[in-house]
């Protein structure tokens, strides 16, 4: 996946100090460690189980075969959060892609679920995607909320999708946000250099 954007690039939210830059297989531990404190609940919100090294190896091949991108952001020497935009090239959407973001549990609170969001729209434009879907379970409140507030709404209810670890099963929310039309307001209004380089 192609894209134009430059890193590293540093950025302080309340307070505190952030550098995002590009996932690399460097990286493969400091994920595994991000996953492995996320609540188990909150892991419902994860398409893939991040927690399993052989499912972070994929995402890493993925990453370098060009399939995906994945930005990070990086407090301190840890990873405190990703977002992924992951386009479908394969099927009859190429022009769309499913974003995924996630914020460890001591990070959250500051705004950077947005900010990584919002790189990954900047990410997604430059490689050419006009819309992007995000899943989460409906009672994730503070998500749904972050995801509305950034313009994505509901596109479908998927009922007892995801199954936890007891067997309980959860309803799966799919939203959507058309990026493209998204940038055309922006620009409308002189403010497409909140998604600049």
């Amino acid at each position: 996946m192609k894209y134009e954007r430059s890193y590293p690039r540093a950025l302080t939210l309340d307070g505190v100090g952030y550098t995002l830059r590009p996932m690399t297989r460097l990286d493969r531990e400091g994920l595994l460690a991000l996953a492995r404190a996320i609540p188990e609940y909150d892991q419902l919100f994860l398409r893939r189980d991040i927690t399993r090294p052989d499912v972070v190896d994929r995402w890493i091949a993925e990453l370098e075969a060009g399939e995906l991108a994945t930005v990070l952001a990086e407090r301190a020497g840890a990873i405190a959060g990703y977002a992924t935009v992951q386009p479908d090239r394969d099927t009859w959407s190429p022009h769309v892609a499913e974003l995924r973001v996630h914020v460890g549990p001591g990070e959250r609170g500051r705004g950077l679920g947005r900010v990584l969001t919002q790189e990954a729209f900047a990410i997604a434009l430059s490689a050419g995607i006009e819309k992007i879907t995000a899943r989460m379970t409906p009672d994730q409140h503070s998500a749904l909320r972050t995801f509305e507030g950034l313009g994505f709404r509901p596109e479908g209810l998927l009922r007892d999708y995801v199954k936890d670890k007891q067997g309980e099963t959860h309803d799966l929310l799919v939203l959507s946000h058309d990026v493209a039309r998204f940038h055309a307001m922006l620009a409308a209004y002189g403010v497409t250099d909140a998604l600049g380089g």
